[in-house]
């Protein structure tokens, strides 16, 4: 005879579930024929491929293939950009965060960037699922003189498919210093009752996504009033001491990314984005 188990039957005595790990690091390196890839590890469900391209600098894919993350789940991902390199940095989707039957899902980001190297971090959005928890954390180091831009958009449950999340966690924490000196620090904390707190007109104000953008360069100042023109009034830039940071929030995840993507292309020059980004 066989069992048939029910998630809350799950929940009340604690069944064992197979989790989900992962561990991938890639590094680029300089050389007389341009940005080359120097090492690649890939470990569990953590992959990372790397597509032909044809203009300045390397791409890398981060791929998770246990498709998605729940409770209990752990990925970790690094890449290190060598003196002078340069790389772009995506996923072939957005990432899937479902219903947690316990603990948070997790994941570890550390980036390195050497002197004059330049990196921009563009993971696709992360889709929050009711009762979803992760915890996510970014540690970027840069040398004197290199650029970085990252991006991070959270869709809280896709409108067009009538979710909601209305309990969940989110804890987003970045920490990026340059030359050893602390530069940025963010840490995003949303729990339990996640509908209501986005209610607020200090959280979301209703919408049902959000994103932050941070440039670390030479120029950020000259390229403040593109940004502010690309997200539109329910986003926000400012530049000051080689930062440029922007918050901007939408009502889905298509009208989040029309924002960004015109936003992410000012600060690359007017270069696309990477393909999987096209919509």
């Amino acid at each position: 005879m066989f069992a048939v188990i029910s998630p809350s039957d799950a929940e009340s005595h604690a069944v064992p579930l197979q989790r989900a790990r992962g561990a991938a690091r890639v590094s680029f390196v300089t050389t007389p024929r341009g940005t080359m890839l120097g090492q690649l590890f890939q470990d569990g469900a953590a992959k990372i491929r790397l597509p032909k391209t044809f203009g300045p600098g390397a791409e890398a894919i981060l791929i998770n293939s246990a498709g998605g993350l729940t409770g209990g789940d752990r990925l970790s991902f690094a890449v290190d950009v060598g003196a002078g390199a340069a790389a772009s940095i995506t996923t072939q989707a957005c990432e899937k965060i479902y219903r947690s039957l316990g603990g948070a899902a997790v994941m570890d980001v550390r980036l390195d960037v050497g002197p004059g190297g330049r990196l921009d971090w563009l993971p696709q959005e992360t889709i929050l699922f009711d009762r979803a928890e992760l915890g996510r954390r970014v540690d970027v180091h840069l040398a004197p003189g290199a650029t970085f831009l990252a991006v991070e958009a959270v869709i809280f449950g896709r409108r067009a498919m009538g979710e909601t999340v209305a309990e969940g966690g989110l804890h987003d924490r970045w920490r990026i210093r340059q030359a050893d000196r602390l530069v940025h620090a963010d840490d995003i904390r949303m729990s339990g009752a996640v509908a209501a707190l986005g209610q607020r007109s200090a959280v979301l104000a209703g919408a049902g996504a959000m994103a932050n953008l941070v440039y670390i360069a030479e120029d950020t100042s000259r390229h403040t009033d593109a940004v502010r023109l690309a997200l539109g009034e329910r986003g926000g830039a400012s530049a000051w001491n080689g930062k440029l940071v922007a918050r901007v929030v939408a009502d889905d995840g298509l009208e989040l990314r029309r924002r960004l993507i015109p936003a992410i292309m000012a600060l690359r020059g007017g270069r696309p984005l990477p393909k999987a980004w096209q919509l």
